[in-house]
């Protein structure tokens, strides 16, 4: 249970909250073009005391506390990507006690509690406090608030992976604020994905009737693709995202291309899947396409992770949730920032501080009443990790 002053602040900051949620939320921020809103989770952060916060290369938001040399370091982040490609502000209503904006709550939501707490720990001279601790070596960890890039789609998971890279097995500790209070995702679905392009001569639908057509044969692909028996054991998926090619009603298309992905909750599945794919690529290299293969997106799946931490941190997250919304969130597979560090044997879990819906859509909203629950969901689980 949090502390009353802790309770108090939130209350006295749910406007200031709701006002962040709305600005922040129609800053566009397609995967692998964050820096608008990079540059104003910076700005905004600063403006509130932080110090030492920086944008990394891969776009992301760095506040440490009390993060020295090689101190250990738990990690608490949110993603400031969305899946869509808006350049410009994105629309944004509030009507029937919802905020309506694609990607309001996937995962703007969840970033603004994030930074609420960065806030709390900077005004209340927590932060300060947690420093004071580090230097007198009396502080297990130190903590790493990052609004992070990439999560999406093909951003690739580029701002974990950058996290990882840099503090590795110093982290002790990685959550991931996204999705819902309803459900956490506690261990890690890989996948791997794909563009693909068939290339053919082409010509003139008259004309040149008979030669090889991109989209035709792209077709044949995409149906051979799809005749995949996927293994009975855990959840093994594929899935042919976008295609696009040709040039006109009366053109032989000589380029067709797909997005293709293969998912799976286990390193078997995975397997299987590749081996698979690569047997009909070789198939259709064969019968004399011409294929050119890319791999866009690769998602590890778990490594070996110590489940009596990870039981611990499931414990903590679920308790808190039920406690403050009466209702114990599902646990699932995933695929999200938490994909990292797990493959690296890091105890990690996927939890969220929100209720709404369509994700991923853009008729995506949050319910405002859930927001208050979810922010006292996400400090208390962050003030557990903090000196009291």
């Amino acid at each position: 249970m949090l502390e009353q002053k802790v309770l108090d602040y939130i209350e006295a900051h749910a406007k200031e909250a709701r006002e962040l949620l709305v600005t922040l939320a129609q800053i566009p921020s397609p995967s692998n073009h964050e820096e608008k809103r990079a540059r104003f989770c910076k700005e905004w952060l600063e403006s509130q005391g932080a110090e030492g916060v920086v944008i990394d290369e891969a776009l992301n938001v760095i506040y440490p506390i009390a993060v020295t040399g090689d101190n250990p370091v738990v990690v608490f982040m949110a993603h400031t990507d969305v899946v869509f490609p808006d350049m410009d502000p994105l629309p944004l209503k509030t009507e029937d006690g919802k905020i309506w904006c694609p990607g309001v709550g996937d995962d703007t939501a969840n970033l603004v509690c994030l930074m609420m707490i960065a806030k709390y720990l900077t005004e209340t001279g927590k932060a300060r406090e947690m420093k004071e601790a580090e230097a007198k070596g009396t502080l297990p960890h130190g903590l790493l608030l990052v609004c992070n890039s990439g999560e999406e789609g093909l951003g690739n998971l580029k701002g974990s992976r950058k996290i990882c890279e840099t503090y590795g097995k110093r982290i002790k500790e990685f959550y991931s604020l996204d999705g819902g209070l309803s459900g956490m995702a506690t261990c890690a679905v890989g996948s791997k994905r794909f563009q693909i392009t068939v290339r053919t001569i082409g010509g003139h639908s008259y004309g040149s009737f008979g030669n090889p057509n991109a989209i035709a044969q792209l077709s044949e692909l995409i149906h051979e693709l799809y005749q995949i028996q996927v293994p009975s054991q855990g959840k093994t998926t594929y899935n042919v995202g976008m295609i696009s090619g040709g040039t006109s009603v009366n053109t032989i298309a000589q380029s067709a291309q797909m997005l293709y992905e293969f998912r799976s909750d286990s390193r078997e599945g995975l397997k299987f899947m590749e081996e698979q794919f690569e047997a009909i690529m070789d198939r259709t290299k064969e019968r004399g396409v011409e294929l050119e293969i890319e791999v866009v997106g690769l998602r590890p799946c778990e490594g070996d992770v110590d489940k009596s931490v990870r039981d611990q941190m499931i414990k903590l997250a679920s308790d808190t949730i039920e406690e403050y919304t009466g209702k114990v969130p599902s646990q699932v597979p995933g695929s999200t920032d938490c994909n990292i560090p797990l493959s690296m044997g890091i105890p990690s879990l996927c939890l969220g501080t929100y209720e709404g819906a369509g994700a991923h859509t853009r008729e995506e909203y949050v319910v405002i009443d859930s927001l208050m629950p979810g922010y006292k969901v996400g400090f208390q689980i962050v003030l557990a990790y903090c000196p009291s």
